[in-house]
């Protein structure tokens, strides 16, 4: 399937892979969107390629979208909700009419104009790079044709299209003005300007596959859950410097969240994390909710867990609560938290929860309640995990903390009246008591 405008590019495009497609037993689909930015010259467009495939027996299909609702309410510009909405448009076509690949008419003056912009807007190694000949099943087969030369293959074979006004208005949009200006100039310098910007974006996408390849493999055996992933510090300090930042876009990778809007600001900070806690905990909120926390030589990348409410139990009735299993008995069974049974008054309203900010927890033996957060430090208990410890409250009063103990008056001299079994979920999915 061939996106198709209507312009010199996408035409010639369309024109070379049907005299091929007959030549080597395959037929195309051409696939027109129409962005409804341009009023009647874009229903113009469509009606060009439409007729134009009509008369020479090509399928054609037409899908329209609205770009500047789309651009107002996720707060994209026109030129990005653009793109959404059309390649949205072509894999849904190429799934509705089979096609085995989608192909667009994007040249080697695109390549160079796309390294030059992103280099103008700031850009690591992967944006001067150019365009890849490949991506997310699009294909771009004229990467290597230059502009004037897939012009030339229009007059020879006499391809028609038509001409967007607004590809000459330097004003209209910053690529416009790199086309109509900037390049020119560097042509000026070296004609073969184009040429060998697109030789050099290739020896940097062999470097970038290079760097990518190393950086996946030393992250081949991070702990992954659900909504978290974790790498050692030591595994990240092996690696050179140029692909630790790289480790950090593949933990994004495997968290499912992805790498965009992750850019050098952020990598540096999660870098500049270990310097800074000087062998203590700290975390760094990130874009796409995602939280970077580090603690005793662990980096741990999450998404921002929902947060854990009060829960009652009730008798015999398993309850999940974050990461934990609780079932509230009436004897002991496994591991949990065993309580003094019931005082004459008391309602035994026995619920789990945070620990709230500034609690304490009397522990046998101690002269005075002492904070959790003390108590977790003394007990080298990450502030991860600190914030997903369940703490049992009684009647409204905290009854005890798991991992850290039970509250002296809440403390059985006997047989236990309620005992709260508590299993933690392990990274296999199974059990942990």
């Amino acid at each position: 399937m061939c996106a198709v405008s209507g312009g010199l590019d996408s035409m010639c495009l369309l024109h070379f892979m049907t005299t091929w497609g007959a030549e080597n037993g395959f037929s195309v689909t051409a696939a027109h969107f129409n962005h409804q930015l341009r009023g009647e010259d874009a229903d113009r467009d469509e009606s060009f390629v439409r007729d134009w495939c009509a008369a020479h027996g090509i399928p054609f299909a037409a899908g329209r979208g609205n770009v500047r609702s789309l651009a107002e309410r996720e707060g994209l510009s026109a030129e990005e909700a653009a793109r959404r909405l059309r390649y949205a448009f072509l894999r849904e076509t190429a799934k509705e009419t089979d096609c085995a690949a989608i192909l667009t008419a994007h040249h080697a003056d695109d390549s160079a104009e796309t390294m030059l912009l992103n280099l103008a807007r700031g850009t690591g190694l992967k944006g001067l790079c150019g365009i890849p000949a490949k991506r997310d099943g699009i294909l771009r087969p004229f990467l290597s044709v230059t502009r004037a030369e897939l012009a030339a293959y229009a007059a020879v074979h006499g391809v028609p299209h038509i001409e967007d006004e607004t590809n000459a208005d330097p004003d209209a949009a910053a690529r416009n003005l790199l086309r109509l200006q900037v390049l020119p100039l560097l042509k000026e310098i070296n004609p073969r300007v184009v040429e060998h910007m697109n030789a050099t974006a290739e020896q940097l996408n062999v470097l970038d596959r290079s760097l990518e390849e190393d950086a996946r493999r030393r992250t081949a055996h991070v702990e992954r859950r659900e909504g978290r992933v974790t790498l050692s510090w030591e595994t990240l300090g092996e690696a050179p410097w140029s692909v630790r930042p790289r480790m950090l876009l593949q933990l994004f990778d495997l968290l499912g969240v992805g790498r965009k809007d992750i850019g050098a600001v952020h990598l540096d900070a999660i870098l500049a994390m270990a310097r800074h806690t000087g062998g203590g905990e700290s975390r760094l909120s990130l874009p796409h909710g995602v939280t970077a926390r580090y603690s005793r030589g662990w980096l741990v990348l999450e998404t921002r867990p929902q947060t854990l409410t009060e829960a009652v139990l009730l008798p015999g009735q398993p309850l999940r609560w974050g990461d934990y299993t609780l079932t509230l008995l009436d004897r002991r069974i496994g591991d949990g938290l065993a309580l003094r049974p019931r005082k004459e008054k008391e309602s035994w309203r026995i619920a789990v929860g945070p620990c709230m900010p500034g609690e304490r927890l009397m522990l046998p033996g101690s002269n005075g309640g002492r904070s959790i957060k003390r108590l977790c430090i003394d007990r080298h208990i990450s502030l991860e995990e600190r914030d997903r410890l369940p703490a049992i409250y009684a009647d409204g009063r905290l009854a005890a903390v798991w991992k850290l103990g039970v509250n002296q008056t809440f403390l059985p001299e006997g047989e236990p009246g309620r005992f709260i079994q508590i299993i933690k979920e392990t990274e296999e999915n199974n059990y942990e008591k």
